[in-house]
Formats: structure tokens, C-alpha cells, sequence
């Protein structure tokens, strides 16, 4: 037999006051009307109610009743009494219910925002499994400040095969994805001084506010179709603490860093002791070469100044907000202090998933069939925008977004694209201040594969009409 949940109500009884009855069913209506209790919560049975606040089961079937009859609540034979179901209809709100959560898209808008993966077929057999195995874990493993050895093992062995970076897994530590993985580095970097932190100009905005919120100084550092323009770094006092750095892949404009720059870059940031944060946010996404070796893999394991930022957002899903920081043997110490302080906000049960999840290869071949799905979206995309006048689509060798510039106001394009039920980003926002870049930014990779034909429709629709 299915028992029915035990709810604690906050009624109370003044013998002096009145009928018992009343007192209960007005407290009831009130707990109604404020929402404590909410259509179809059962109420407790009679009896123990009556038990519990000393009076007689009669006073408590007598005040139900009263209830029932006034609609506020619902009983079935042999059933729980519960609050009406139908109790909006019955008793309409005298004010507008208090919503407790995001409000949906618009039915029929079509979400093109950056960044946002395909997660479709991410849950098999290999993630269930992981998931499963790991639920069965002691209920009071803790993990250590930088993570859980397992998972740290499977990062360091992950990075080995795939970005051709050598850490020890001492050198991991386990983040709550990216943002909070720099907010960790800047914390255990912090002096007496305000950081200034380097970032290129443009680059990516969400990453970029971060050091605003710890009270650093941007520095905006110039790019082009390469990358950072390692030529034009500054030195000596003028050099940043810190530079957020997108070698392999560039956001959003997609270049990556030549051999010759990496290679000037690393000395730079030797002569003039600034810390290199090497965002990897997309890089195993290529789709003209292999993945490009990681900056870290070209600097020194104990005295290096490159900081490797991963997160499983865009290769898996930023519901995870799970990632790590490899770091310089100098750095972990620092670290760990920070992290000892503040807690691991990854949940053990989420770390070994992830480590069941990495160990058994899924990742790699999960990360093999979205390169190939990405690839094919990416064809669509160029087949439905190089040809159009007024539009320039940017190279795509890897990721999840495509840049287009545009002849028309950007501002225009992009309400327009809005008002059809299509969302994208303004190029121009991706940049410190406004510049001559104007078009806009959009994803390819979360929609399915006939809402992003008809996405693609509107925008060469609306961002290549020519201006009168």
C-alpha cells in the first residue's frame, strides 16, 4: 500500500478563541492562499493531526469538511485528502502566482546563441554506466580540495592523448567548469595589488567579465587573422599580471596561433613573469586538421607560466559545470590553499562519473562522432551563406559558432533575426569598445538539423538584404 508522504503543518489551537473547527479551517485556507500548501499537496490524515495538536479527531474531519464544501479540498474514497487540483479554477489568485523559474522561449524561437553543443545522443549505455556505477560510492565521500585522484588521473591521461600536454595528476585540479576555474587562478594569484589581466581584443565576454567581479584591470590586447599579435605584447611595467589566451582556436574570429608566435609568446611570458591562462575551450572540435597541440605542451611542467583552462561544456554539455586547470608544479601549492579554503564545488558522485565516464574511452568516441555531426552543420552553414551578397562568413576550422559580417546596421539585423524567432549575438559586443566589425555571431551546434536550415534561411534572408 502507497503511504502518503507526512507533511508538518504550522497550525495551532487557542481554546479560548472560539470553535476549534474554525480556527483549523481558517489556518488551512491561509496556508492555501499563501501557497505553503499548493494544489494536489496532501493534507495529513485526521488522526494523527488530531494527536498532534491535542484535540478531537472530530474537530479536524469537522474543519476538512468545511474545506471540502468551500472547493479547497479534494478527497476520493480510500484516497488522501488533498488540496484541490482544480483550485485556480475554483479560487482564482487574487495576485499573480510568484514564479520560482526561468520563463520558456517563445514557441517556435530558435536559440543560435554561441557555444551551445549538440546533447542529443550523449546519453548511452557508457553514461549510464558511469552515472550508475558511481551512485554507488559511499554516501560520505569527500573529496580532496583539488579533486578526486581518479578523476585527476583520467585528466592527466586525457590531455596526454589528446592535447599532448605531460602532467602529473598532482598537477590537476578539478573545477566547477571554466569561469570558476579562472576565478580559482585569480584568487590564488592575488596580491596586494589589483591583478591586470590581458585579454584579446576581441574575445569572449562571459570569460572576459570575470576579472571585473575580483576587481582586476582588462587589458585589451590586439589580434588578427592569427590570433594574438604576440609582436605587439607589452613589457616590463606595462605587462599584465595575467592573459586570457585562446591559441588553438581563436574566439570568436577562429585564428590560430602560429608555431612562431606560440614560441614568442612563451618567452614573453618568462621575461616578464605574467601567467598564461591557455582557454581550451573548443579545441578538440577541428574540422580541416587534427586537433592542434596545446600551448602547455610547448612549455616546462615544474617553471612553465601556461595554465591549461578545460571545461566539458562544449565536448559534452555545460550542464556538467565540470572542468579542470593543469597547472606549473610553482602554481599548485597556491592552489590548493585557495581551494582548501573555499570548498570543492564538484560533487564526488559527479567526479566519479566522470572518471568511470573518461576511463572507459566515451569521451574520445563521443567526441569523434559530434566532430563529424559539427562537420556537416558546418558545410550547411557555408552552403547557405558564402554566396550571398553583402555577408562575409568567416574561415570555420573548428567550433561550434560562425562569425558573418554584414553590410547592414548590426543593430537592425539583429532585432529583426529576434522579432523572426531567431537568436544570435552582435559581433560588435565581442570587442573592449565599439569598432568597425559589425555583423553577428551564432551557433550551429545545439538545433536540429531542419531548425537550422530554417534559421540559416532567415539570417542570409535578413542579415544579406542590401541597405537602400
Amino acid at each position: 500500500m502507497r503511504r502518503t508522504p507526512e507533511i508538518t503543518l504550522p497550525l495551532r489551537v487557542d481554546r479560548t478563541a472560539g470553535p476549534l473547527p474554525g480556527q483549523l479551517a481558517e489556518q488551512l485556507r491561509e496556508l492555501i492562499g499563501r501557497q505553503v500548501l499548493t494544489p494536489g499537496d496532501p493534507l495529513p490524515a485526521s488522526r494523527p493531526l488530531a494527536g498532534h495538536l491535542g484535540v478531537s479527531r472530530g474537530s479536524v474531519v469537522a474543519a476538512y469538511d468545511q474545506l471540502l464544501a468551500e472547493g479547497y479540498l479534494s478527497a476520493s474514497a480510500g484516497g488522501a485528502t488533498v488540496v484541490n487540483p482544480q483550485l485556480r479554477r475554483v479560487h482564482p489568485p487574487t495576485r499573480p502566482t510568484v514564479q520560482t523559474f526561468a520563463p520558456r522561449p517563445a514557441e517556435g524561437a530558435l536559440d543560435f546563441r554561441p557555444g551551445r553543443p549538440w546533447t542529443g545522443e550523449l546519453i548511452g549505455p557508457a553514461w549510464k554506466a558511469a552515472w550508475r556505477r558511481a551512485s554507488l560510492a559511499p554516501a560520505d565521500l569527500e573529496a580532496p580540495p583539488l579533486g578526486l585522484a581518479a578523476l585527476r588521473q583520467q585528466w592527466a591521461d586525457h590531455l596526454r592523448r589528446m592535447r599532448a600536454v605531460v602532467r602529473d595528476p598532482d598537477q590537476i585540479a578539478v573545477t566547477g567548469g571554466g569561469r570558476e576555474g579562472l576565478a580559482l587562478l585569480l584568487l590564488a594569484l592575488g596580491s596586494e595589488r589589483p591583478l591586470r589581466v590581458g585579454v584579446e581584443d576581441p574575445g569572449y565576454p562571459s570569460l572576459r567579465r570575470v576579472p571585473l567581479r575580483f576587481g582586476a584591470e582588462l587589458v585589451p590586447l590586439a589580434t588578427d587573422r592569427h590570433g594574438l599579435v604576440t609582436a605587439a605584447l607589452p613589457d616590463g611595467p606595462a605587462a599584465p599580471d595575467v592573459l586570457l589566451v585562446t591559441p588553438s582556436h581563436q574566439y570568436p574570429l577562429g585564428g590560430s596561433l602560429p608555431i612562431d608566435r606560440r614560441q614568442q609568446l612563451l618567452e614573453w611570458a618568462q621575461a616578464n613573469q605574467v601567467v598564461i591562462v591557455e582557454d581550451d575551450y573548443d579545441s578538440e572540435l577541428r574540422y580541416t586538421s587534427s586537433p592542434l597541440p596545446a600551448l602547455a605542451a610547448l612549455d616546462d611542467p615544474a617553471t612553465g607560466r601556461v595554465v591549461l583552462l578545460g571545461t566539458l561544456s562544449k565536448t559534452l554539455t555545460p550542464a556538467l559545470a565540470t572542468g579542470f586547470l593543469a597547472l606549473p608544479h610553482w602554481l599548485v601549492a597556491l592552489v590548493t590553499e585557495v581551494r582548501s579554503d573555499l570548498g570543492q564545488p564538484v560533487g564526488s558522485v559527479a567526479q566519479l562519473a566522470m572518471a568511470e565516464y573518461l576511463a572507459s574511452g566515451a569521451l574520445r568516441l563521443h567526441t569523434q562522432r559530434m566532430r563529424q555531426r559539427y562537420r556537416r552543420r558546418r558545410a550547411q552553414v557555408v552552403a547557405a551563406l558564402r554566396d550571398r551578397p553583402g555577408l562575409e562568413v568567416y574561415p570555420m576550422d573548428g567550433g561550434l559558432h560562425a562569425v558573418v559580417e554584414t553590410t547592414r546596421d548590426e543593430a537592425a539585423v539583429v532585432a529583426e533575426l529576434a522579432a523572426a524567432g531567431v537568436r544570435v549575438s552582435p559581433l560588435s559586443s565581442y570587442w573592449s569598445s565599439p569598432g568597425s566589425h559589425h555583423g553577428i555571431v551564432f551557433g550551429f551546434g545545439a538545433e536540429p538539423e531542419p531548425d537550422l536550415a530554417k534559421g540559416l534561411a532567415l539570417i542570409a534572408q535578413v542579415a544579406g538584404k542590401m541597405e537602400p
